[in-house]
């Protein structure tokens, strides 16, 4: 009888464990996919935005070009989580250094249009920015289940693994020159 009740306690408790380890690797998968939505959102905007700077401007042709086939490869579907952050981080730097180049163009940078579809990039580029601290918690939540004892021997038999924080890129981290934005 006691050998009874303790191998049911113990299939309660793996059964507690396994909806557990579910349940967070689920809020993993749900997180990247407000990232993927906010992606959309962002790859929705880009050819307003080339449209509206090509109005203007025929000197950044190459970084147009770029963000253009940045944002077929992105939404092509053909591209791995991993390839979606790093089509992501490149699509941001060309972005931004259109921004920047924008200043040489007054009118561009009066013209309403832009306006606005500067201010909706930047929400854009805020939301993506929240839902990815989401998804960093998320992972590390997921992430300190499978590696904390008693977890860790649930998800050992269960084939659970750890799943990567996103990460920022080096050539991000480093410090940015007011100087050099204002000479280029």
């Amino acid at each position: 009888m006691f050998i009874a009740l303790a191998f049911a306690v113990l299939f309660l408790i793996g059964i507690f464990f396994y909806n557990s380890l579910i349940g967070k690797k689920n809020q993993v998968i749900n997180a990247f996919s407000a990232i993927d939505v906010m992606l959309k959102k962002r790859f929705d905007l880009i050819p307003n935005l080339v449209e509206v700077v090509k109005q203007y401007t025929t000197y950044e042709q190459g970084t147009l070009s770029k963000i253009v086939d940045l944002r077929t490869k992105a939404i092509s579907g053909n591209v791995s989580d991993a390839e979606k952050a790093a089509i992501d981080a490149q699509l941001s730097s060309s972005v931004k250094g259109l921004m920047v180049n924008v200043e040489n163009y007054p009118d561009l940078k009066a013209n309403t249009n832009f306006i606005n579809l500067q201010s909706t990039w930047t929400e854009s580029e805020e939301q993506i920015a929240a839902a990815r601290r989401t998804y960093n918690s998320a992972v590390t939540d997921y992430n300190n289940a499978i590696m904390m004892f008693p977890g860790n021997m649930f998800a050992g038999m269960l084939n659970f693994h750890p799943t990567p924080v996103l990460a920022t890129a080096e050539e991000e981290r480093k410090n940015i020159s007011a100087k050099d934005l204002f000479n280029s």
